[in-house]
């Protein structure tokens, strides 16, 4: 992975926390509808729609997603500074495993896997919980571990 060697500018830690809850509530979703086979179709185009908002963050990062510019525009301007700024590197990389747990449900899905929309927008749904309800980021935490082993190198 390719990445400058200067850190870049810090993120509001909150913007990545409100989309996690936008994308909880659509992966629960979309677990909903796949757990019933006649709302499978409406269950698979949900996955396809987190799929590529996942793909968005993981290619232009929290501060280009469509949830982390409405963070940016309508929630916070009402809320005060925050304590301190978070390195964007993490949440981006955690965009990226939900890119690949979410896409992994879409092509499992489409090679007729039973319930690959049900279990793989469930485990995508537990990441976006954890860092909406408790700050938890486990893709961010991935990330801190691969820097620990060397697979990302720390700047």
């Amino acid at each position: 992975m390719s990445e400058s060697k200067k850190t870049p500018a810090g993120i509001d830690p909150r913007g990545p926390r409100f989309g996690a809850a936008i994308t909880s509530a659509l992966l629960l979703t979309t677990v909903f509808f796949a757990l019933d086979g006649a709302t499978i179709d409406t269950a698979f185009v949900l996955l396809l729609v987190a799929t590529g908002l996942f793909a968005i963050g993981a290619i232009f990062g929290n501060s280009k997603h469509p949830f982390g510019l409405i963070f940016k525009k309508f929630v916070r301007p009402r809320l005060a500074a925050p304590k301190e700024l978070e390195d964007p590197r993490p949440p981006k990389f955690a965009q990226l495993v939900g890119l690949l747990v979410a896409g992994l449900g879409v092509a499992l899905h489409l090679v007729g896997v039973p319930n690959a929309i049900a279990i793989f927008a469930g485990m995508a749904f537990v990441a976006a919980f954890l860092n909406a309800a408790f700050a938890f980021c486990l893709g961010c935490q991935i990330y801190v571990g691969l820097q620990r082993i060397g697979l990302i190198r720390k700047f």
